[in-house]
C-alpha cells in the first residue's frame, strides 16, 4: 500500500494525510511553531499545571524536546533522542502527576486551543488539521489505555479508517476467508453486491467465492 507507508502526503486532495507524512507538508518551522503555541500556553497555565512542566525545564527546553518527538512521529526522521524509552521515562517520573483525567483534560483543552490558533501554520491544505488530530487521539489513547485514566477527551476531526481495496479475483478461498466480517462486506457491497441473505461470514465468503 505505497501511499500508507510512503512518508509523502499524496497529491490527491481526496486522500487523506497519514500523520507520519505531516512533515512532507508542514516541514520544520511549521511544527516547531505548533508546539510553541502550546508551551506558552502552559507556561500561563495554573500553578498546579504549569508546575510540573516548570520542574523539567523552561518553556524553550519542553518545545525543543516535543517538537523533536513530533518531527520524528511525522516523518522527519529520528530527530527524538532516546525514542520511545526516553518518551516512557518522561511520563512515568516527570510527568506522571498529570497523567490523570484531570491533568488529561486541561492538556488536551490547550491544544485544541493552540490548534484553532495554529491555521496559519497548517497551510491551506484541509487535510492537515484532521491529521493532526488523529496523531493526537492516537497516542492520548495510548497513554490513557497505559496510566489507567478514562478517554474522554476529543481533539475534532480525525482520519477514517484506512479501508483496503479487495480484488477477490486475486485472493485465494483461504486469504477470503480470513478476512473479517465486516471488511468482507464492504468490500462485497463496494462491488454491487446484495448481502442482505447473508446470515453469518461463511455466507458473505460463499458470495465472494461465486464472484
Amino acid at each position: 500500500m505505497p501511499e500508507i507507508i510512503s512518508l509523502s502526503a499524496p497529491n490527491d486532495v481526496t486522500k487523506p494525510i497519514q500523520f507520519w507524512q505531516l512533515f512532507s507538508v508542514l516541514g520544520q518551522d511549521r511544527i516547531v511553531g505548533i508546539v510553541s503555541n502550546f508551551y506558552g500556553r502552559v507556561f500561563n497555565d495554573e500553578e498546579w499545571f504549569r508546575s510540573v512542566f516548570a520542574r523539567v525545564g523552561g518553556a524553550d527546553h519542553h518545545v525543543v524536546t516535543q517538537a523533536s518527538m513530533w518531527l520524528d512521529v511525522m516523518g522527519a526522521g529520528p530527530a527524538y533522542h532516546g525514542g520511545e524509552f526516553r518518551l516512557n521515562f518522561h511520563h512515568t517520573h516527570n510527568a506522571i502527576q498529570l497523567l490523570n483525567e484531570k491533568g488529561a483534560q486541561r492538556w488536551v483543552k490547550l491544544m485544541v486551543e493552540t490548534l484553532d490558533s495554529s491555521s496559519t501554520f497548517m497551510t491551506e491544505d484541509k487535510r492537515v488539521r484532521p491529521s493532526i488530530n488523529t496523531f493526537l487521539a492516537h497516542f492520548f489513547g495510548k497513554y490513557a489505555d497505559d496510566f489507567k485514566f478514562a478517554n474522554r477527551e476529543t481533539f475534532g476531526e480525525t482520519n477514517p479508517p484506512f479501508k483496503r481495496k479487495i480484488n477477490f479475483l486475486n485472493m485465494t478461498e483461504s486469504a477470503i476467508e480470513a478476512l473479517p466480517e465486516d471488511e468482507l462486506k464492504d468490500a462485497l457491497v463496494a462491488r454491487g453486491v446484495d448481502v442482505a441473505d447473508c446470515a453469518d461470514q461463511r455466507a458473505l465468503v460463499n458470495k465472494a467465492l461465486s464472484l
